[in-house]
């Protein structure tokens, strides 16, 4: 099974809110999942998402592959930790 971390759009029309799932690549963007691992709102300012950066890197020693969106959401996190 091929898996993939990505974005699962949730919220209202105009509101959207992401987490970050764990799932099938075969599945639709908000169909079944695996594990919820995070989230993104990008209507909110600032720091803007929440990681769980042991699961990301578990699932990745694991084969997972990241979206380009989830990547850069991750990296942003990764230098946030660094600097606290």
């Amino acid at each position: 099974m091929a898996v993939a971390i990505r974005l699962r759009r949730e919220g209202t029309r105009n509101s959207p809110y992401y987490k970050m799932v764990v799932v099938d690549k075969r599945s639709p963007r908000d169909g079944k999942f695996i594990e919820i691992i995070g989230a993104y709102d990008p209507k909110k300012p600032g720091a803007n998402y929440k990681v769980d950066l042991a699961r990301i890197d578990h699932w990745v020693k694991n084969g997972a592959q990241m979206s380009d969106t989830v990547r850069s959401i991750v990296k942003k996190a990764r230098v946030a930790e660094k600097a606290a």
